[in-house]
């Protein structure tokens, strides 16, 4: 096990797992999951890296797929945090030794998870299950997650170089960004009808587009009646992080899905592209670049896309 522990125990307890680094209470969860999860043809599994836009992901999806179900002014988004209405398969589902049953689940059914595609279940590979991966670019995720650590009051000061340097090993919750964006995006190239590879910059800037995308591969593509009447523009406002954030169940809850004790609002920040360069040096930048683009190097990937 190799931890990055240090007098101040600001890094969290890592083991080296199947190839990627995750909590050691998660590995009995994923082989759970790995080993007893049957998919459907028609489940949508979310994925992620932690901090590369899952929350606004997952509400965006949930409210495209139950939009004849729930109009947005009765939306569960309002009482519910996203992580709560589309919980994680290895940190919620299959926790604390659970064997969930899914049967009373209608489909399709929605699910999430931040496990690199290598790890997922033979089941999901194997089915027509569809992927919805977002990717971040890699300098905004550490900045992200920098800020949701120190939300913690034990890690409140943890210095912004260790969480840097921590990257730059690739010493991140389930897998540098080396390792994770490039699976999900070979798939995506090779099996576009099975993986739809988003990037956040993309969906930051023209979200109508992205949400429309969206619908389409997951099955349940806009009607032109919906796109005259403005729906997905109304979706994309109501899912926007600036809303999701003044709810009061964001402003003032806790997360329930999880077994973390975590307020709602420490999922909830600026939520912008780019600011990363309010942070680190450039000195740093041009350092983790260099590595990125050298660690990507023959992938297809280039670190300038800035996801």
């Amino acid at each position: 096990m190799a931890d990055g522990s240090n007098s101040q125990n600001h890094t969290p307890n890592f083991t080296h797992f199947q190839g990627f680094w995750c909590r050691p209470e998660f590995v009995s969860n994923i082989i759970s999951f790995q080993n007893h999860f049957q998919a459907l043809d028609d489940d949508i599994v979310l994925a992620s890296k932690p901090k590369a836009g899952t929350t606004w992901l997952k509400s965006l999806a949930f409210t495209i797929l139950n939009r004849h179900c729930f109009p947005l002014s009765d939306s569960p988004l309002k009482t519910t945090n996203p992580h709560d209405l589309v919980p994680y398969f290895e940190m919620t589902h299959y926790s604390n030794g659970r064997l969930p049953d899914f049967a009373g689940i209608s489909s399709p059914r929605l699910f999430a998870t931040h496990l690199p595609y290598h790890a997922l279940p033979e089941s999901i590979k194997q089915s027509n299950a569809r992927i919805v991966y977002i990717a971040r670019n890699p300098l905004d995720i550490m900045v992200s997650m920098w800020h949701f650590q120190r939300s913690k009051p034990e890690r409140a000061d943890w210095p912004l170089d260790e969480c840097f340097q921590q990257f730059c090993r690739g010493e991140e919750e389930f897998g540098g960004f080396w390792d994770h964006v490039p699976g999900y995006r070979t798939q995506s190239m090779e099996n576009p009808k099975k993986v739809l590879f988003l990037k956040y910059k993309e969906m930051k800037g023209n979200p109508v587009v992205e949400i429309k995308k969206m619908a389409e591969f997951m099955g349940c593509p806009f009607s032109v009646e919906e796109e005259k009447e403005g729906a997905i523009e109304e979706i994309a406002e109501f899912c926007s992080l600036s809303s999701l954030k003044n709810l009061e169940v964001n402003k003032s809850g806790t997360l329930k899905a999880v077994s973390w004790n975590r307020p709602t609002k420490s999922f909830f920040r600026k939520g912008e592209a780019g600011d990363y360069v309010n942070h680190p040096s450039p000195s740093a930048v041009e350092r983790y670049s260099k590595l990125v683009e050298e660690k990507l190097s023959g992938s297809g990937l280039t670190f300038k896309m800035c996801c």
